[in-house]
């Protein structure tokens, strides 16, 4: 498993979204891709479905969740309508902003395909070029009334000049077997995309760069009151002021902390890495050869 040899810099964008507007959230994030790119950053990574937002109202809005409910129908057309489609002009943009900064990017977002939406990861390359995405397996819970299933053909890992790069998608991490067919892919950096980096979800993160001999980025968003758009009822009805509460995280191949965790104030987490750290961490474990036994189990991933 080949790895180059030479440091870089790779980060998270905890970078709160213009929620549930489409237009704004890529212009905020070309803001912050620019600025990763003169900060010398070469992989970014955003958060679980950051464009245009992450729907928190399904877990914190009274009445979300109801039968022919107005106010959550409403909710619920704007995200759609602010959805993009994988390619459109929306990925345009994000592919020019990679392009121009000169970096590896990695964009949560809601989806659309056809009259669905799914929970997506989509990998551009530093050229400027779609790499290829991911789609969230299993929703969770409530957000089975947002969006679809993905399925294994979408278990992604792409090859960049920073070595092996794939993701999961939040609890996609307390999945064995999702783990191990990402493991098989040799990623030298996986991305840990959730809402919010909570102390469960640095346990997930953590786990997982020490079982897959892996560097992650963990990252959360930032979500408050005054992001919210004013003209949905059902969003203002959400108890508190502040729902998401960053948490990003920069984890090394052993496991440990490299930067962060983060607090809950937006910001770009940069840590300069050494790849050649991976195999100095497999030679005490590595899931796919040394440490495993496929003459006792066999993994079979079906697209």
């Amino acid at each position: 498993m080949p790895t180059p040899s030479n440091t870089y810099k790779i980060a998270a964008a905890q970078v709160a979204p213009a929620f549930l507007d489409l237009d704004g959230c890529l212009k905020i994030a070309e803001e912050w891709i620019a600025e990763a790119g003169k900060q010398g950053v070469r992989l970014l990574v955003f958060p679980e479905t950051w464009l245009p937002g992450y729907p928190i109202w399904i877990d914190t809005a009274p009445e979300a969740a109801l039968w022919d409910h107005p106010p959550a129908k409403a909710v619920f057309r704007r995200l759609f309508e602010n959805s993009p489609e994988i390619p459109s002009p929306a990925t345009d943009r994000l592919c020019a902003a990679a392009r121009k900064a000169g970096l590896t990017l990695i964009m949560g977002l809601n989806e659309r395909h056809g009259r669905t939406l799914y929970n997506t990861m989509l990998y551009i390359s530093e050229r400027g070029e779609l790499l290829g995405k991911h789609r969230k397996l299993v929703p969770t819970y409530t957000e089975r009334t947002i969006w679809g299933r993905g399925d294994g053909s979408t278990l992604t890992a792409v090859d960049t000049p920073l070595g092996r790069v794939g993701g999961l998608i939040c609890w996609e991490h307390w999945m064995p077997l999702a783990r191990q067919a990402m493991h098989e892919k040799g990623e030298v950096i996986h991305a840990a995309v959730w809402p919010t980096a909570h102390e469960l979800h640095q346990v997930a993160s953590r786990g997982y760069a020490f079982e897959g001999r892996c560097f992650v980025i963990a990252v959360g968003t930032v979500l408050r009151r005054e992001h919210l758009p004013p003209d949905l009822p059902l969003l203002h009805d959400m108890p508190g002021d502040q729902w998401m509460f960053g948490g990003s995280a920069i984890i090394g191949p052993d496991g440990k902390y490299i930067a962060g965790p983060a607090d809950d104030t937006e910001q770009l987490l940069v840590a300069e890495i050494d790849p050649g750290r991976v195999a100095e961490e497999l030679m005490t474990l590595d899931v796919c050869g040394h440490y495993a036994r496929p003459d006792v189990f066999e993994l079979v991933v079906r697209g």
